[in-house]
């Protein structure tokens, strides 16, 4: 293995190591109470129910462009390099489920259909730049454990949290963890296609789904007509889009 391995390797292990070496980290008794309750059309919670479709439209539509890849122009160098984006947008089409599932009535036991999704999307983005830059065979065998990782995340947190001391520290290595593995992928592996850089435009729109999330109540009450919970939703299916608009356009590097 070269530098750039071993590199990222040790900045698994070091992240990792940060994580558990901390205190368990409880689940906020205040994180279900959103700032927006409207009930509009008959639905609860209803603009942060439906501003779910939003991922299940670019989830249908990744899936789509993956299975068609090729017969109008070449998405992938190797067609197994699909394998890992058709995961990744069949997760961005079951948050769309799973987190409209959980707005409808916001507790634990639903949450768990929100987060499930979400955890398998962020890893099965990890195998994808992986098989791109690093090597395709590793990168597919990866979405299975990955995927099982991030599912065991989850229910590991839901199962602390029933027992009374809830534990949110393998789901947040899962999604902030598999955040710094994917920008250490994109800092020191070079790219076999054009278009790297909309890999770090759509993180930095997903920051802005974080920074909408925290500000939930503080949008809100701005008027009472959108809360940040909502933009949240609207904004990180804008990232995800942003993946999908990257494979449609984007070439391999001429060297």
């Amino acid at each position: 293995m070269n530098w750039r391995v071993w590199l990222l390797l040790l900045a698994m292990a070091a992240a990792s190591a940060l994580v558990f070496l901390h205190s368990p980290v409880p689940q906020s008794e205040a994180y279900h109470n959103f700032a927006d309750h409207r009930t509009l059309l008959g639905i609860p919670n209803c603009l942060n129910v439906l501003s779910n479709v939003l991922f299940l439209v670019v989830g249908i539509l990744g899936m789509k462009l993956v299975l068609r890849a090729g017969e109008r122009r070449p998405v992938f160098a190797d067609a197994r390099e699909g394998w890992p984006y058709f995961v990744f947008f069949l997760a961005v089409a079951l948050t769309g489920f799973g987190s409209a599932w959980y707005h409808l009535n916001p507790n634990d036991a639903t949450l768990i259909w929100d987060r499930i999704p979400m955890a398998i999307g962020f890893l099965a983005l990890v195998a994808a730049l992986v098989a791109e830059r690093i090597n395709v065979r590793i990168g597919v065998s990866l979405v299975a454990p990955l995927a099982a990782m991030g599912v065991a995340s989850v229910l590991y947190w839901s199962v602390t949290q029933a027992h009374g001391h809830g534990d949110l520290r393998p789901y947040a290595l899962t999604e902030f963890g598999s955040l710094l593995v994917f920008l250490l992928l994109l800092a020191l592996f070079p790219p076999r296609y054009t278009r790297g850089a909309d890999f770090v435009v759509s993180l930095g729109i997903y920051a802005l789904a974080k920074l909408f999330e925290a500000a939930d109540r503080q949008i809100y009450s701005l008027g009472g007509i959108v809360s940040g919970h909502t933009l949240k939703h609207i904004t990180a299916a804008i990232s995800t889009y942003w993946i999908l608009r990257m494979l449609k356009v984007r070439s391999l590097v001429r060297t």
